[in-house]
């Protein structure tokens, strides 16, 4: 199956495409959406410039090509997800009032018949939204905004002495919920980059990383997401605002050109985010149906 651009592109409200997740807006093309397709027909296959790649040798969800909708006015794109009871996630591009009836009925029936537990529609939204929920897709742009060194105790973790560094696995413990326990083996297993950490009184306390740096689409350098959290007890003091600034500080002086951030509309990631001058491209509401 082919996409029609002229179709397509007049409904991409946000630049988010299934199982690739937000890109930057100069990436999104039609050949992108194609190779969503192509990569489908290979199992678990990797795109080359997929982020999920830094974690695992499987992708583990993949378009249903088959069972795509398209027409002049809306595209429905499904995915299925296949880990753990597994999820079909139905992708709703178009301005149609019953586009979400639609996805919703298309992720049921497709949920049914692949025997997974649990059917959802992604909605990608535009920045003009004006009461959004779920997700925010947020541009940090190297080469417009400023990225100045920052204050506060944050440093690359490998660069604390050793007592220091032994405290970072009780805080990826404490901040599990936040993925830490899971970058806390990648760091044991030497699997990933750089994470920079701030310290109080010879702790962790807060952390983001790690800090990797990869092409995009359009061969064009790119700050990889990170996981981000400070410890429930050092809140409240400016640490969150310190550690962000510092990975921003390191992915312009290494090269990057931009980042894409991905925040719950109204968190802490999300005020921060909004008071440093990022850029809102579209939102993300995803509904279980």
């Amino acid at each position: 199956m082919l996409f029609r651009w002229d179709w397509l592109r007049p409904v991409l409200t946000a630049p988010v495409v299934p199982t690739l997740g937000p890109v930057h807006p100069h990436a999104l093309t039609v050949d992108l959406f194609e190779a969503t397709l192509v990569a489908a027909a290979t199992d678990r296959h990797f795109l080359p410039y997929d982020k999920d790649r830094r974690w695992g040798t499987e992708k583990q969800e993949a378009v249903l090509p088959e069972d795509v909708v398209h027409h002049p006015d809306h595209t429905l794109i499904p995915t299925l997800w296949t880990r753990g009871r597994g999820a079909v996630k139905v992708f709703a591009y178009g301005h149609r009032t019953d586009v979400l009836d639609q996805a919703a009925e298309l992720a049921v029936k497709l949920a049914a018949a692949h025997g997974v537990g649990t059917a959802r529609v992604v909605r990608p939204l535009g920045p003009e939204t004006s009461c959004p929920r779920g997700v925010r897709i947020q541009l940090q742009d190297f080469s417009a905004q400023r990225c100045p060194a920052p204050d506060g105790p944050v440093r690359r973790l490998d660069d604390w002495p050793v007592l220091v560094r032994g405290t970072f696995s009780a805080f990826a413990h404490i901040m599990e919920a936040d993925g830490f326990a899971f970058l806390d083996r990648q760091v044991q297993a030497g699997c990933c980059g750089p994470i920079l950490v701030a310290v109080l009184e010879e702790r962790v306390i807060g952390a983001i990383g790690p800090m990797e740096i990869r092409c995009d689409p359009t061969g064009i350098a790119q700050l990889m997401p990170q996981y981000f959290a400070v410890h429930p007890e050092a809140r409240g003091h400016g640490l969150g605002r310190h550690l962000w600034r510092a990975a921003m500080r390191w992915g312009k002086v290494h090269g990057a050109a931009y980042q894409l951030l991905q925040t719950e509309v109204g968190g802490a990631s999300d005020r921060l985010c909004r008071t440093e001058g990022l850029t809102t491209l579209g939102f993300v509401h995803t509904q279980t149906v």
